[in-house]
This record gives C-alpha cells, structure tokens and sequence, in this order.
C-alpha cells in the first residue's frame, strides 16, 4: 500500500541526513505512508526506538508490525509531550517531511486537490472543527486577503477576497467546483493550474494551522534533541522553508543570531549544509512532487 498512499521524497538523502545510530532513538514527525519510518527501523538495532507522529487516521493503515515503533496519533506540534510521556528524552534525530502525501491528494472527498470535485474539507486531522468551507464562507474579507495574500502569495489576493464574499451572498461555496466557479474570472489565463494550487494552498494552511504548529514543532527540537542530534526538515514551499533555514541558522524565526559578550552566536543548531539539498534528476523523472522539495539538516551543538 505505501507506494499508492505517498512515494518519499528524497528518501536515502533523508535517511543518511540522520546519521542512524543502531542503538538510537528516532522521530518521524510525518509518518503518513511510512517510507521514512521504515527506511529508518532498516538502519536500527534491536535496541533502537523510533517514534512515529500522524494526525490523519488514514496513515495508521500503514504501521508496520514492529516492537521497535511507537506511533501517536497527534499533530507534530504535541512533539515534547508526547515523548516526556513514553520515557523517550533525549533523542537522536528528528526528521519531518512538511508536504501534503500523495494518498491525501488523491482521494477527491478530502478536498486537497484542485483534479477533483468533492466538499471544500482539507482537514488533515478529519476530527479538527475548521473546514476549507468554514473559512471560505464565514472569514470576512480582510482575514481572507491576509490569507491569500500570505500563505497563497497570490498577487490579486485582496480581488480574490472580495469575489469570494460577494460570490457567498448568493449561496454558500461548498464544494471545490463552487469555489472554482466563482472565481474563474480572476484565474490568469494559461496559469490556471498554479494559481488553483496558490488558493488551495493557502486554504489547506489555515484549516490546518501549519504555520503555528511548524514553530511549535520547531521551537521544542532544542529541547528533546541531545546534543549532536539531528534535525532533518523537508519543506515544499517558501513559507515553510524560510521558517526551517532561519530557526537552524538562528535558533528563532527573524532579526539576527543573538550573541554573547565575546561576540560568540548563541544559537542551538550548526547547519550541515548553509545550501538546500534538491532532488536528483534521476528522482524528479519518476517522482514529480520532489520538485518543490527542498531538505535541510542541522545538529544539535
């Protein structure tokens, strides 16, 4: 089932990132179909531990019969918690791939993609209140610009907004092809695809609170890594990646590296590589998702 649910991106580049100690303790943030997870149990002893996070329901079909894996079915940002929890600090590595799995694209009733018809949801947790429906029909105007504007980065992002409230006056947006319809005047011509996928994204962020949850998930590494642990992060898009390469550079989000009285930087992480590891031609030949993929490794100092 794994190669239908989601191919991993960058997968033996994710995996030597790690630096696997036999003996170690692992975190998988994003289980989803379980490539990393069981690329990682691969490289473990009989004493190693990996703990796995998922909040969507439908990435628990794909555990692995294994006494060495814990899985929480959790959002990553409860990371520290849930490891105090099982008795599992400090540990060895943490690797999180940020993107939407290919399983939850494909199957038109979760929303996600713009092939499909089917409800606006979007939720990756499917118990989680907020829908792409409620934002869609119930944000006023201004918090809808934020959003597209933001995490959409689209240029007519305050239009946008406006065509969507008054498009609502007439009758709710509840399924994809009513959002789509009621904004196809300001699709770029030629650019359709992309500018469907910016408002998606944009939606999917705010449903699931990605930006919020990626600090809180970040913000707590420090802490549950020991020292020499690894932090291995893959993200698809420039919000996410301008997050991740601040933080491992900075140990913060924005402004310059704090320093001490002797002008050393204080920060938590070295960077690995100050540059970006990209997915090979070979990878992007079969695998068009690792496209936008972009994977960065710090260590805990």
């Amino acid at each position: 089932m794994e190669n239908k649910y989601h191919v991993p991106v960058m997968l033996e580049e994710c995996i030597e990132a790690l630096a696997i100690k036999p003996n170690g303790v692992y975190v998988d943030v994003t289980f989803g179909g379980g490539g990393h997870s069981k690329a990682i149990l691969k490289q473990l002893g009989s004493d190693g531990v990996l703990v796995a996070f998922d909040q969507d329901a439908d990435a628990q079909l794909n555990i692995p019969q294994d006494e060495r894996l814990v899985f929480i079915d959790q959002n990553f940002r409860f990371l520290k918690n849930n490891l105090r929890a099982q008795g599992l600090l400090p540990v060895d590595g943490i690797l999180a791939d940020l993107g939407v799995s290919s399983h939850q694209f494909d199957v038109p009733e979760r929303g996600f993609s713009t092939r499909f018809d089917g409800d606006l949801d979007m939720r990756m947790d499917q118990s989680a209140p907020l829908t792409a429906a409620e934002v869609v029909n119930t944000y006023a105007e201004e918090e809808l610009h934020k959003i597209f504007g933001i995490y959409g980065e689209i240029q007519n992002a305050k239009s946008l907004a406006k065509t969507i409230v008054t498009a609502r006056l007439t009758k709710p947006l509840k399924t994809i092809a009513d959002l789509k319809s009621a904004i196809a005047k300001l699709v770029p011509r030629g650019k359709e695809n992309k500018y469907y996928a910016q408002v998606f994204q944009a939606l999917r962020i705010e449903v699931n609170q990605e930006m919020e949850a990626l600090k809180e998930f970040l913000e707590q590494t420090e802490s549950v890594l020991a020292n020499g642990g690894r932090l291995v992060v893959m993200s698809y898009h420039s919000l996410e990646d301008r997050l991740v390469k601040n933080f491992m550079a900075k140990g913060k989000f924005s402004g310059q590296v704090e320093k001490d009285f002797f002008g050393n930087e204080i920060k938590p992480f070295d960077v690995v590589s100050k540059k970006a590891i990209t997915a090979t031609e070979e990878e992007l030949a079969t695998n068009n998702r690792a496209r936008s993929a972009k994977l960065r490794i710090a260590v805990k100092r």
